[in-house]
């Protein structure tokens, strides 16, 4: 029988330990692994610690549920580019920036360290992540990395389009404009006339 995502979890904790171990020197300090939708992108980082575990604070780093059917090396590196991240929090190393979606060379430099291929994209910077052959080798061999085989399926809705909620209003006599997001009587400062909802 398959097994459940929280057996599957467990693999991906046990992984964390183990990669702790091997690319940062046991020196992160034990994040919370989590399976979420997160259908724009593979994974993500807490900045913050936002998980108490006993007493103690916790960063979250979440795997995306609609991408778990990739390859376990695929998957692994997500979760060390996310371990990155943790990293460069611990140890005060800026590796974003732009509401922390944009990738600087002080990421790549520190993925690169860490069995990661780093190539960059206009818009999210230098975070495109695939495994090295090494990590590649290291997942293939060592037990502890199963197939997950399983993922979550998200149909993404059809954005409809909304009307703004914005008015326009028009000064008959001078053709000044005011914008407000609900309906106003308003009267134009220059000519004192009443100005319309155009």
């Amino acid at each position: 029988m398959e097994k459940l995502l929280s057996e599957k979890l467990e693999m991906l904790e046990i992984a964390f330990d183990d990669l702790n171990t091997k690319y940062f020197e046991s020196a992160l300090s034990k994040s919370v692994i989590t399976i979420q939708s997160t259908p724009s992108s593979y994974g993500h980082f807490t900045t913050k610690q936002v998980w108490t575990v006993v007493r103690k604070k916790a960063y979250e780093i979440n795997l995306g549920a609609e991408t778990l059917n990739r390859k376990i090396e695929n998957i692994i590196a997500t979760l060390v580019h996310e371990m990155v991240h943790q990293y460069c929090a611990e140890n005060s190393i800026k590796d974003t920036s732009r509401g922390n979606t944009y990738h600087n060379k002080r990421f790549k430099e520190e993925s690169e360290k860490r069995g990661l291929l780093i190539s960059y994209e206009p818009r999210i910077g230098w975070s495109v992540t695939e495994p090295t052959k090494e990590l590649i080798d290291y997942v293939r061999s060592n037990n502890i990395y199963e197939k997950i085989s399983m993922y979550r399926k998200t149909t993404l809705k059809e954005k409809k389009s909304t009307r703004s909620s914005t008015r326009k209003y028009v000064c008959v006599s001078c053709s000044q404009t005011v914008r407000a997001t609900k309906e106003v009587n308003i009267i134009c400062g220059d000519c004192n006339q009443k100005m319309i909802s155009n």
